[in-house]
């Protein structure tokens, strides 16, 4: 009984962390017509899908954190993602557009809460070379740097289009450099 049991907790644990990876995929991201005709398109005119380095950042580099715990707290909150898909709250691309501001403002307070975890997987303070920047990015990195700001703080609308603002002050959502 004692080795059934633990095989069947390796079964599940396997099978646990495979379903993980399989949802952790651009490819199933993309899966629905929702993302597809939506944010992926406008990803696709961004930097972090083409670039003169051809690095890619895919949809769970930004919006999955790496580390495992909080990879299954993304995960369990997904659920009410899947929900609103079998409801058809963002179905169409007029129904998007009229929750995009609300979608945006949960990401932005995301990853203003977790210090820009997803993007610091990538992009490091410490590796910046402020040579190849422009004057002014030097300038707003330092002084984000000294005022403890975050990436977000700056950089909304980098991968996706920015919401209709019209229900808040045009530039605390202006994308950085």
């Amino acid at each position: 009984m004692l080795v059934l049991g633990f095989m069947a907790g390796i079964i599940f644990w396997g099978g646990f962390n495979m379903a993980l990876e399989v949802t952790n995929t651009e490819e199933f991201c993309i899966s629905c017509h929702e993302m597809e005709e939506n944010v992926y398109r406008e990803y696709q005119d961004s930097i972090h899908y083409n670039n003169s380095t051809g690095v890619r950042a895919t949809c769970p580099d930004c919006h999955v954190p790496k580390e495992w715990m909080f990879k299954v707290a993304r995960k369990i909150q997904a659920t009410n993602e899947l929900f609103h898909k079998v409801l058809g709250t963002i179905d169409t691309p007029e129904k998007f557009e009229a929750k995009r501001l609300e979608l945006a403002r949960h990401v932005w307070a995301t990853m203003k809460a977790n210090n820009s975890r997803e993007c610091r997987n990538c992009h490091d303070n410490e590796s910046m070379d402020y040579t190849k920047q422009g004057q002014r990015a030097v300038k707003q990195h330092i002084k984000g740097f000294d005022e403890h700001q975050t990436c977000i703080d700056c950089h909304k609308g980098i991968a996706h289009s920015l919401p209709a603002l019209y229900e808040v002050d045009p530039s605390a959502a202006i994308g950085g450099e």
